[in-house]
């Protein structure tokens, strides 16, 4: 090998450790030669070039800046997997002594030429100068053909290996449920959203994508069909860029009204490097929807004139006469280091648990402030989350600005065996009093929550505790199972007398895939029973709400609920059926009686009618029937974009009616078409 140089007096090549001390004249050679042993040592020749039997060479212009780091500017190459390898090869090579000039560090390019295959003593790299006090002609051209430079690959669903949150959904994770709880697996499944990553390995997220793509060779096919609408691949990074809809059209029957939601949306997501991701969505929403949920929504309605919060989504202005228009924007940036740990910062939902409900953490409440930290090892995965909360009622708004609050989780998942899962649960909240603002007593990710708080003023915080199960019977059946205890009282919970301290809640589920031998086909049942009180206390302010929605379970507390669930996908055809029986006790909320009865997570508990005696469905006792059916077809599996049908049959009978509770029935028809990227919920 020889390397071509014109050395003056006042330049120095760049030094590797191994040629620090040979002398100053003999530093190109040592130079080349451990260039060339690095590239010989790491070089591996793409298969393609094996498999093709390629002979020729290829050349790469590099140079060593300042810092003494390598940095490739153009590679020429037959193949774009040669260029590939040889770009990995010098992202490895060291930081070394930068070249010098006139006794300052400089730059230095150089070309190399490499045979292909690659033979050690057909090396050649030469010398292209360092000018060092001003930019040649030279060098000024070659900067200006960086961004010509710039290379595109092909883009290959990166997003399937990404660290990015699968979006919440129900149908859709009911497709990869049963690849995550086959027997002998040590994955978790209570804590969601899922990541891609975490979900590729046991469900073949791209096997399942081609066998659903269309043959189609226009590009308005292609995208429509089958792919995302702007896809970008380059060396370290990769992003897609969709626009979608959320487009209803409908008729609430028995009260006459014509319904609709108008929402538009543009959403992101991709990578730099291998561990950073992000994704976001913006939603413009204009809707009317059924009588009942129309009520629900102002009933909910925040301070400041707003008339209303949809249920799941956030506040709402007045649109028209008669609709809501309601923007909102989600999104989160994921990082993980390494295989144990993922960080996420986002704004969004979380959820805990493997049922259609939760009584832990559900995706009921509007999106969110949360940082979060995934850790995994052994058999346990470790969750922290920590969330910015607001309280938006008359009553705790000052100087027109909505009432912050914090609330800090801990949840511990550990497969004890290869059937049996056990979680344990405890949560925090926290206000802004006394100037009080984010605690960083609760920033420790391991301590108890329940000591903190009494260190702090017991009165100051409200911790709940919780435990999770599920036993896999098969790899086709399992149950499931949850404990809430708010407010912890052992005599009160054990002491029979229906203290209205005895705040519990406990969830008993199963599921069933490809039930009957009918693949996709997942059958689930669930029963939920929430007493009185429970999620509320005696400060109002530090229930567990959030934008004045329950963070658990839809209906609040002081309730009993069977559901069952039908969920089944053949090709891009998919049906849900969902059955719900209910009784609900509720407020009478009149002149005779106007005492809190234990449903509403922000009622107050000074309220209550008694210390003693508090049964489940006490007050205004409610029956509550819903049953939903869908039906539709995937249009594009790479957005999730659906069109679809669905109807509502929704019953609510009430013991006694008044003005806010009162007996109605629904029968709503809608038909939409729609990007699934959240759960609504209609059953409340």
């Amino acid at each position: 090998m020889v390397a071509q140089t014109v050395t003056t007096e006042l330049e120095k090549y760049p030094v590797f450790p191994a040629c620090e001390a040979v002398p100053a004249a003999t530093l190109p050679t040592c130079f080349d030669a451990e260039v060339q042993q690095f590239i010989s040592t790491n070089f591996e020749l793409p298969e393609v070039v094996v498999n093709e039997e390629y002979k020729g060479t290829l050349s790469v212009l590099f140079e060593v800046n300042k810092e003494g780091s390598f940095q490739v500017i153009y590679v020429d190459a037959i193949y774009d997997e040669l260029k590939t390898e040889v770009r990995n090869v010098f992202d490895k090579l060291p930081t070394i002594q930068p070249p010098t000039y006139n006794g300052e560090p400089s730059y230095m390019q150089f070309t190399i030429t490499l045979p292909i295959p690659l033979s050690t003593n057909s090396f050649r790299i030469s010398e292209n100068g360092n000018e060092l006090a001003e930019d040649t002609d030279e060098r000024i051209q070659q900067l200006k053909n960086e961004y010509d430079a710039i290379e595109k690959l092909p883009y290959e669903n990166e997003e399937y290996q990404s660290h990015i949150n699968i979006p919440l959904s129900h149908h859709q994770y009911s497709l990869f449920d049963p690849s995550l709880n086959r027997i002998g697996q040590n994955n978790h499944t209570s804590m969601k959203p899922f990541t891609y990553q975490n979900v590729d390995k046991y469900y073949d997220f791209e096997g399942n994508y081609e066998a659903l793509v269309k043959d189609k060779e226009t590009w308005l096919g292609r995208k429509w069909w089958n792919e995302h609408m702007v896809a970008y691949k380059g060396k370290d990074f990769w992003f897609t860029l969709d626009p979608g809809v959320d487009l209803q059209a409908g008729k609430d029957f028995d009260a006459d009204i014509n319904t609709y939601n108008n929402t538009r949306l543009v959403y992101t997501q991709g990578g730099l490097g291998k561990n950073f991701n992000f994704f976001a969505v913006v939603y413009e929403s204009q809707g009317r929807f059924a009588d009942y949920f129309n009520r629900y929504a102002e009933s909910h309605r925040p301070d400041g004139g707003n008339p209303a919060i949809i249920p799941g989504r956030g506040i709402a202005k007045t649109f028209k006469k008669d609709s809501y228009d309601y923007p909102l924007a989600t999104g989160h940036i994921s990082y993980s280091p390494s295989e144990w740990f993922n960080f996420q910062l986002g704004h969004g939902k979380l959820f805990i648990g493997d049922g259609y409900r939760s009584l832990l953490l559900s995706d009921n409440a509007s999106p969110y402030p949360f940082f979060k930290i995934n850790t995994n090892f052994w058999k346990i995965q470790y969750t922290n989350i920590w969330m910015s909360l607001r309280d938006v009622r008359s009553a705790v708004t000052e100087d027109g600005s909505f009432r912050t609050k914090y609330m800090a989780k801990h949840y511990l998942s550990y497969n004890v065996t290869k059937r049996l899962n056990l979680g344990f649960f405890e949560s925090v909240i926290w206000e802004n009093d006394n100037d009080r603002g984010f605690d960083f007593n609760y920033i420790n990710p391991i301590i108890f929550y329940r000591a903190i708080e009494f260190s702090t003023g017991s009165r100051g915080g409200n911790a709940l505790i919780g435990l999770s199960a599920k036993y896999k019977f098969t790899d086709r059946f399992n149950m499931y199972a949850q404990l809430m205890i708010d407010e912890f009282s052992s005599g009160d919970i054990l002491g029979g007398e229906g203290s209205y301290k005895n705040k519990q809640a406990y969830q008993l589920g199963a599921k069933y895939y490809d039930a009957f031998g009918l693949k996709n086909l997942c059958l689930q049942a669930e029963y939920n029973r929430v007493r009185p009180y429970t999620y509320s206390h005696n400060s109002i302010t530090l229930n567990y709400g959030h934008n004045n929605q329950s963070m658990a379970h839809t209906l609040g507390a002081n309730f009993s609920e069977f559901i069952a669930i039908a969920r089944y996908q053949k090709d891009r055809w998919f049906g849900d059926a969902k059955v719900i029986f209910a009784t609900r006790g509720l407020d009478f909320d009149t002149a005779e009686d106007s005492f809190f009865y234990g449903g509403d997570v922000y009622g107050t508990e000074d309220n209550r009618p008694s210390d003693l005696g508090n049964n489940l469905g006490q007050g205004n006792a409610t029956d509550f029937f819903h049953t939903e059916l869908q039906g539709g077809y995937l249009i594009n599996p790479a957005t999730n974009l659906k069109v679809y049908a669905s109807i509502i049959f929704r019953s609510f009978t009430p013991e006694v009616d008044t003005d806010t509770t009162f007996e109605n029935n629904t029968t709503w028809l809608n038909l939409g078409i729609r990007t699934d990227l959240f759960n609504w919920y209609y059953d409340f």
